[in-house]
């Protein structure tokens, strides 16, 4: 059955995706804001406060005791960065009508409750309680701390950093330390309202039936906002090409260094036109069939892991591996070799029909689980159709592998990280 698209309100979309396979309903609000120095940490601090507390449940405990008599239905909140925009994202999932004993509905209840942790915060004199948010902020910074410790991780942002150095995409999704500690509950109360006013929103509800009056009052929620300049996120900025790549070297106390390739691709954009770079990731990176892998990683063993990925709304390849200091140089330059034969299409037949199969399968398991079904259409946002991932898996299938050459002959070296031991003092 194809999927329809509702219009809530300006910029304010409703999506019901029907899986009769599930007993619980997922309902999300899935907002997107620009990506901006000036509120990147609050945008990102949002969705936890909003989750952790409202006027209705101005503290956790007695929020808790409201998910509980919902029989456990579970909040969740993220933030993270969607191309050069943040979505900001708001989950309630809760067990289908038909399994409880109350004559209430469950869902139309779980989805009240959300709504109203959404638009009634716990605030006062248009500030959010200081207590409320030095918790989560308290959080923020631990969270953004802990990257720090997560080398693998830090490598990668650290690799962004350098790429976009002058540009949006290059903002750490979090926000600094600095940035967090700067929030104040009348600064985060402006943000809310913000994010009310100007943010596109897409709300989602995933399971057996949706329920009754559900997007009516959601549109009657933001018919008291009043809407502005709303966000246009179906577009992001493409990674240009630079004739003269970029090296970054960090030295700290670690046992095993991070080497980290960022590559520009010719080809990005949408699902309609970006297919064939996923492809050619993934036989340069992906699986075990993988050009790295096999050779760079198993057969050379100049690296503990050596793997690809890409962000196509932005056209960026990025390779992350694990090199001892000795075998740097070596590393890097076999991962260029292996690219340069996918470039001339020297790849073989069982890589390219091992890496379609692959990622048709992967496409094709996406609704074995809610969150992923959910998580699918939220940041699909940028197709101008709404494919799911049974019409991307055909889609891949038809790919062939001229495309997948084409795709690779318009990636360049871009900006190569090495985040290495300290050097031994004498």
């Amino acid at each position: 059955m194809a999927l329809e698209i509702l219009k809530l309100n300006r910029g304010v979309e409703g999506l019901f995706i029907k899986n009769s396979r599930f007993n619980t309903t997922l309902i999300s609000y899935n907002f997107y804001l620009p990506l901006n120095k000036d509120t990147v940490a609050a945008n990102a601090l949002l969705p936890f406060i909003l989750t952790s507390c409202s006027k209705k449940y101005p503290d956790f405990s007695r929020l808790n005791l409201k998910l509980a008599k919902l029989y456990g239905a579970r909040l969740n909140a993220t933030a993270e960065k969607y191309g050069d925009y943040q979505l900001l994202k708001m989950t309630i999932s809760v067990i289908n009508d038909k399994f409880s004993f109350e004559d209430e509905s469950l869902v139309k209840n779980a989805s009240k409750l959300l709504l109203d942790l959404i638009f009634e915060p716990n605030t006062e004199n248009g500030a959010f309680f200081s207590e409320d948010l030095e918790r989560e902020k308290r959080k923020a910074i631990e969270h953004i701390k802990g990257e720090i410790s997560e080398k693998r991780v830090f490598a990668k942002k650290r690799l962004i950093e350098e790429m976009y150095k002058d540009e949006v995409y290059g903002l750490p999704k979090c926000g600094t330390v600095e940035d967090v500690e700067a929030i104040t509950g009348g600064s985060l109360y402006n943000t809310w309202k913000n994010m009310l006013e100007t943010a596109f929103v897409r709300v989602q509800v995933v399971g057996k039936t949706v329920p009754e009056g559900f997007f009516e009052e959601v549109s009657e929620r933001f018919a008291n906002i009043k809407r502005k300049n709303v966000t246009n996120c179906t577009e992001s900025t493409k990674t240009n090409a630079i004739k003269n790549p970029n090296t970054v070297v960090d030295r700290m106390d670690v046992a095993q260094g991070k080497l980290c390739l960022g590559f520009s691709s010719e080809l990005y954009g949408n699902d309609s036109v970006a297919l064939p770079l996923m492809v050619m990731t993934d036989i340069f990176g992906g699986g075990p069939y993988s050009r790295l892998f096999a050779n760079v990683r198993e057969k050379m063993s100049l690296c503990y892991y050596c793997s690809a990925s890409s962000i196509r709304q932005k056209g960026l390849i990025t390779v992350e591996s694990g090199v001892e200091t000795e075998n740097c140089e070596k590393a890097q330059k076999e991962i260029l070799n292996q690219l340069q034969i996918v470039k001339k299409g020297k790849f073989t037949d069982f890589e390219f029909e091992s890496s379609i199969k692959s990622i048709t399968d992967s496409l094709n398991s996406y609704n074995d689980s809610q969150n992923s079904i959910d998580l699918w259409y939220a940041i699909k946002i940028n197709n101008k159709k709404l494919y799911s991932p049974e019409d991307i898996a055909k889609k891949v299938a038809k790919i062939t592998r001229d495309d997948v050459i084409a795709a690779a002959k318009g990636v360049k070296l871009h900006t190569v990280y090495k985040l290495l031991p300290k050097e031994a003092s004498n």
